[in-house]
């Protein structure tokens, strides 16, 4: 049964890779035997947990400074991959952006720019790598949507980010159905709140916190490595047969 959960030999791609839930993904791949290419906009950044991983999982890995809204870039960094890793496995589209804003104030560039990222950007990125996937007749995709993509809420306005991880979560329905011929499975996964340096403002904040900690059954925030169950799941053979679905890992927060 292990062997299921084996990524020995496999290449992964992993966006918005320099900080946060994109991190901690990365180390769960490498740990379960991936190779690794990191997409982030911070070369630094990007650079550091290249090196972090390399030390410890003792994996091949490449970083790229790429942005995901540019197709141009998006495309010079699956020219890296192939070249670096000869072609890619497992892509997790991780990058994305928040955009908080009241929505009858939001101006039309604020919402652009998320559209851009969280949208378009899963787009392209799935697209350009699924090409190699195609290619090649196997790969595991993998969307990060959001529980905001599945229900509204009271204390954040982020109409935004609502809209674009609810859409995420019917494009990979979508390219789970047109891919499914090319042994391509498109999944999704759907945070709750994750403790990372990128929440630390939102947990630092007492009402925001009590919001959190009080919207779902099990009371409290998720912690680091919580995601990497249904990560390597639907990262490895074990989902041969799963396809276009989307997987809360919430504490309950979608179910009540």
């Amino acid at each position: 049964m292990s062997n299921l959960f084996d990524l020995s030999g496999k290449r992964a791609v992993v966006t918005g890779a320099s900080s946060g839930l994109g991190v901690q993904m990365a180390k769960a791949l490498a740990e379960h035997g991936a190779d690794l290419a990191l997409l982030a906009r911070r070369k630094d950044k990007l650079e550091e947990v290249k090196s972090q991983i390399e030390q410890e999982y003792s994996r091949k890995v490449v970083s790229i400074e790429c942005d995901v809204s540019s197709l141009d870039q998006v495309q010079r960094a699956v020219g890296v991959v192939k070249e670096e890793l000869g072609g890619a496995d497992i892509l997790i589209n991780n990058a994305g952006v928040g955009g908080i804003g009241e929505a009858s104030q939001m101006s039309l560039e604020e919402w652009q720019k998320v559209i851009d990222v969280n949208l378009t950007g899963v787009f392209i990125t799935a697209q350009q790598l699924g090409k190699l996937m195609i290619e090649q007749n196997y790969g595991k995709i993998i969307n990060i949507a959001s529980i905001f993509g599945h229900s509204a809420n009271l204390a954040f306005p982020v109409v935004a980010y609502h809209a674009t991880k609810g859409a995420v979560v019917n494009l990979t329905r979508a390219l789970a159905a047109e891919w499914a011929k090319n042994k391509i499975t498109v999944n999704a996964i759907g945070p709750g709140f994750f403790e990372s340096e990128m929440t630390m403002s939102i947990k630092d904040n007492q009402e925001a916190n009590a919001f959190i900690v009080g919207s779902n059954p099990m009371h409290r925030w998720g912690k680091e490595g919580e995601l990497n169950g249904a990560l390597i799941l639907l990262a490895s053979d074990a989902s041969s047969f799963i396809t276009g679905q989307t997987i809360y890992v919430d504490g309950g927060w979608t179910a009540v």
